[in-house]
């Protein structure tokens, strides 16, 4: 990095850090600088996402020729409990004081995304989830944390319970984080609206795209099932192949069609049980016999496409697939392919607040009173 490259470094710094950060280091540089230590943590239980934070901390400090030493306590994908230190950060007071405010952007958010995207992939192990997060980030930095995120608590999955996990994204300049090239993702509802049907719209895919496997939205006209059919009977070849799949995207303002709350419970009756049996909040109750996607909704699509001769063919669904809705999908055994979903997002963005104190002064242990929880345990003998 140049001299000039290093001077609109730290100009973007100053226009986006804290003022008071900048003040504070206007005056460690007048009184001297010190080395410092901070203590990085959050006040839920997260897992582990800080590679794009600390790419950068150590970019920054790079390039104002000075050194950082980062003791990071728990490795990429580790669980991590409510107050512990992620990590330890080390160096120069004056280099370090006015990056707070950027450093913690990147690692609050990802640590809680991947919290998140690691409980749906374990909730349901058997199901491929697609990233479709993008659309609903606040512009593309955070559509790469969020990616990233992704794809760290996917891979703690696959590890502790051999999920299938994530297995792709939505956009081409994140698809490197599960290891692809390029995004993956066929047609969007506008494509259905163009073509004026839906069986037109997958012919046209089908003519543009040969080679890829064909899914198509089925819930354009609200016909769920009868257009599903329609398509499986238009390409009964690629339907007998398994390259064929149907994805529900139904709104949460109607039921997929055919069913009602009384046809729900019956769906379930004769596929799960065990889960109506039981006490159910009204959270999950809409998860199993809502209108939407729901798991009365999959079971009924699944029920449909085996009756007409059709049982290779794949449900895709999407539509507020969150932590919760994938317990509930659980619950019921529910069978879905695969999971399209960007609600692995935090819900509550005040659960993303990261903090960082300053926990030594030249060595010296110091810190704000209510927070010695963050300062260096002695080593056990």
């Amino acid at each position: 990095m140049t001299a000039a490259d290093a001077n609109d470094v730290d100009a973007f710094i100053e226009d986006w850090t804290d003022a008071y950060f900048l003040r504070t280091r206007e005056i460690v540089a007048k009184f001297g600088d010190i080395q410092v230590t901070y203590a990085i943590f959050m006040r839920r239980p997260v897992v582990s996402a800080p590679r794009l934070a600390i790419d950068w901390l150590n970019d920054i400090i790079a390039a104002r020729g000075s050194t950082v030493k980062i003791d990071l306590l728990f490795e990429e994908g580790r669980w991590v409990g409510a107050g512990e230190p992620l990590m330890y950060i080390t160096g120069s007071f004056h280099d370090l004081c006015d990056l707070e405010t950027l450093f913690l952007q990147k690692i609050g958010p990802a640590c809680v995304s991947a919290y998140n995207a690691f409980t749906m992939c374990q909730e349901l192990p058997n199901v491929a989830f697609l990233a479709m997060d993008a659309r609903h980030c606040a512009g593309t930095e955070m559509a790469e944390i969020m990616a990233y995120a992704a794809s760290v608590g996917s891979d703690r999955a696959k590890r502790k319970s051999a999920a299938v996990g994530f297995i792709g994204n939505a956009t081409n300049a994140t698809a490197r984080y599960f290891g692809r090239d390029s995004g993956l993702g066929t047609m969007p509802h506008a494509l259905i609206g163009y073509a004026g049907s839906t069986v037109r719209a997958a012919e046209m895919f089908h003519e543009a795209h040969p080679d890829q496997p064909l899914t198509v939205l089925v819930d354009y006209f609200g016909l769920e099932v009868s257009d599903a059919l329609a398509v499986c009977h238009r390409f009964p070849e690629i339907a007998a192949e398994g390259r064929l799949s149907v994805r529900i995207d139904t709104p949460g303002g109607r039921f997929l069609e055919g069913l009602d709350p009384a046809n729900s419970y019956a769906v379930l009756d004769r596929n799960a049980p065990r889960s109506i049996r039981g006490y159910r909040n009204e959270g999950e109750l809409r998860h199993l016999i809502g209108p939407g996607v729901s798991a009365a909704a999959v079971w009924h699509m699944r029920e449909a496409l085996n009756n007409a001769g059709f049982p290779a063919v794949k449900i895709v669904a999407s539509s507020g697939f969150g932590p919760e809705k994938c317990k509930v999908m659980a619950l019921a055994d529910t069978p879905i392919n695969v999971i399209g979903t960007g609600s692995y997002l935090p819900e509550r963005w005040a659960e993303t607040y990261a903090t960082a104190d300053i926990v030594e002064y030249d060595g010296q242990p110091r810190v704000k009173v209510g927070r010695e929880f963050l300062l260096r345990k002695p080593p056990v003998s």
